[in-house]
């Protein structure tokens, strides 16, 4: 099936924008690959430091003609998604020395969860966090001792961080090795519904902790389909995982041979063999365009369209909101998963997963199979289900959807175009996530009311101050301001004033969760509030206009009084909880469009 003409013209124009960027990309690893810090060029009292703190290994590392991997671990015990890494370095010694290779733990990287943080001040660390994982993704990488590298990390912001910090050693071979998500507990409808009881008064504190813990109950990824989850289906899209990895369960026999297959790609990919396949040559601008596409035919994370650029410009490719945009309008929604459908990710897998969803995306135009995988020459081999068959693994053909409610082939989608649009105006460009929104909710008109935290909110929802038609606007939420956290806590509110009757809407500088749904919301709006941006101008009263129908984001205020407003000042700037340590990322972050980030922004990027 030959490519759709609006994802070949959107491929190009990603292309020739790139050019500059990503040839010089493409010159730096080449350049590290032929001239930088390796193994051979150290010396001997440089490896013998690298050497020092293994034993079984010492005499094939020091002989240096096998291939060391070097796992960089997001691991810790406080996490269900990153708690499966405990036993993963020690096994993959194992695997590695039964294809003649070696495998140190190079380093690892901190794994925060936005559910824990969530309405509190931690979440103001949550998205520089990710510059923070890529930073220690370059120590861990910098040693010279390593001829390629797995990667593990599941969580919102660990795999994006991993492989920004990962591409600028794009030179060695990579795979990136996922733990799987928990098994399913109650349902999200219930746990969703809990949560609007409890927002009303309904429900009592330990009520609400009860069905929180039935949901998020053992290791693994949490299973409704937000960033982590997100994630995972980028990862097969970009073909970065052994085929198929992605929503597996932990603790199972698939689990396990996935994982150790993985290793044993990494040897016959690496440094010196015959299928070398660098990382940065495998993230493409094709591989990029193939993430977004996945997004928008499953309805995923509104944090990807910061979080993709991010990690596309540490490729030297440039990707913006009007590309999403352009490709939301030829990509089909064939994907429900919660919080767009009722069903989790195990439903998912267990109706076809990504393997069905790459063959029929593949099989539409909708996709570039003709990338580079971790697995092979295109991207066909993810369009197959790993399975165990005669205690082996394999591959077969997912067949047809177990479920045409979950997912449904690309000639009967749930809808004809992805979830995404742009909206522009006066209160400057934002993103809306519309996969989950009711049409008739698409355009919402209505008095707002502005606020400066989301705890504010709450407090005036639980008054009744905001039982009517509303536009909520939450200002001051950008990544300069205090880290850009989401605001997650909003979602049962303003359910609930959606569910009374009441015409209802976001409008923020800042995150909601890759969890949100069904109220309309246009959040990262930029230029952001502080400095002077445009919602520093709303005043309560103000009628606004948000439609995803027609791209519009509009304070329908009269030019010459808008123009005369002086912004407000941002409320003052709070410290503790470690925020403080943070004003170098706050002070220096570039807008969301291009990743929300520091790091890029010093980079020139």
């Amino acid at each position: 099936m030959a490519l759709h003409p609006e994802i070949a013209a959107v491929t190009d124009r990603i292309i020739e924008r790139s050019r500059p960027t990503r040839d010089a990309y493409l010159a730096l690893i080449r350049a590290e690959r032929e001239g930088g810090v390796d193994r051979p060029i150290l010396g001997c009292a440089n490896l013998a430091h690298g050497f020092a703190g293994t034993e079984e290994d010492r005499e094939t590392l020091k002989a240096g003609r096998a291939m060391n991997i070097g796992i960089v671990t997001a691991y810790n015990d406080m996490l269900s998604a990153h708690a499966t890494y405990y036993r993963y370095p020690e096994q993959m010694k194992i695997w590695a020395r039964e294809a003649g290779i070696t495998a140190q733990v190079a380093g690892g990287v901190p794994a925060m969860c936005d559910g824990v943080t969530q309405g509190y001040p931690g979440m103001e660390l949550s998205l520089f966090s990710r510059d923070t994982i890529a930073l220690s993704t370059a120590i861990a990488l910098s040693h010279g001792m390593f001829e390629g590298a797995a990667l593990l990390g599941i969580c919102d912001k660990i795999v994006p961080g991993l492989l920004m910090g990962a591409l600028r050693f794009g030179h060695l071979p990579m795979i990136l090795i996922p733990g799987g998500p928990m098994r399913s507990g109650i349902s999200n409808k219930e746990k969703a519904h809990t949560r609007e009881l409890y927002a009303e008064g309904k429900a009592s504190r330990e009520e609400l902790l009860d069905s929180e813990i039935a949901a998020y109950h053992s290791k693994g990824t949490c299973t409704f389909y937000g960033t982590a989850n997100s994630n995972q289906m980028m990862m097969e899209m970009m073909g970065l995982h052994m085929p198929g990895a992605a929503f597996v369960n932990p603790g199972t026999k698939l689990r396990q041979a996935l994982t150790r297959a993985a290793v044993h790609r990494l040897a016959e990919i690496g440094w010196d063999g015959d299928d070398y396949r660098p990382l940065g040559e495998c993230v493409d601008e094709k591989a990029i365009v193939n993430a977004a596409i996945g997004l928008l035919a499953t309805g995923g994370s509104t944090n990807h369209l910061i979080h993709l650029p991010a990690i596309a410009a540490c490729a030297g490719i440039v990707i913006d909101w009007e590309d999403f945009d352009r490709l939301s309008r030829a990509v089909p929604l064939i994907t429900r998963v919660y919080p767009n459908g009722s069903a989790d990710v195990n439903g998912f897998e267990d109706a076809g997963g990504m393997p069905f969803v790459i063959r029929e995306l593949l099989g539409a135009g909708l996709l570039h199979g003709d990338i580079l995988t971790v697995a092979g020459d295109d991207l066909s081999a993810y369009g197959r289900k790993p399975v165990i068959a005669d205690d082996t693994l394999a591959w077969v053909d997912p067949g047809a959807s177990k479920d045409e409610s979950i997912v449904r082939p690309a000639s009967n989608p749930f809808s004809p175009e992805g979830g995404f649009r742009i909206l522009t105006g006066n209160l400057g460009r934002a993103c809306i996530k519309v996969s989950a929104v009711e049409r008739s909710r698409w355009t919402i008109e209505a008095p707002c009311r502005v606020f400066e935290d989301q705890a504010a909110v709450q407090a005036a929802f639980k008054a009744g101050e905001l039982d009517r038609d509303i536009v909520v606007v939450v200002r001051f939420q950008g990544p300069r301001a205090n880290g850009m956290p989401e605001l997650h806590k909003l979602t049962p509110p303003l359910g609930v004033l959606q569910n009374r009757g009441f015409k209802v809407a976001l409008v923020t500088d800042g995150r909601m969760s890759g969890a949100s749904g069904k109220v309309p919301c246009a959040i990262h709006c930029s230029p952001e509030a502080l400095g002077g941006g445009p919602l520093a101008r709303v005043r309560d009263g103000d009628i606004i206009r948000l439609s995803a129908e027609t791209g519009e984001l509009e304070a329908l205020v009269d030019g010459p009084t808008w123009a005369a407003r002086t912004p407000v000042d941002a409320p003052a700037w709070a410290s503790g909880t470690g925020r403080e340590l943070f004003a170098m990322f706050r002070h220096g972050a570039n807008e969301a469009e291009k990743g929300a980030s520091a790091m890029l922004a010093a980079m020139g990027a």
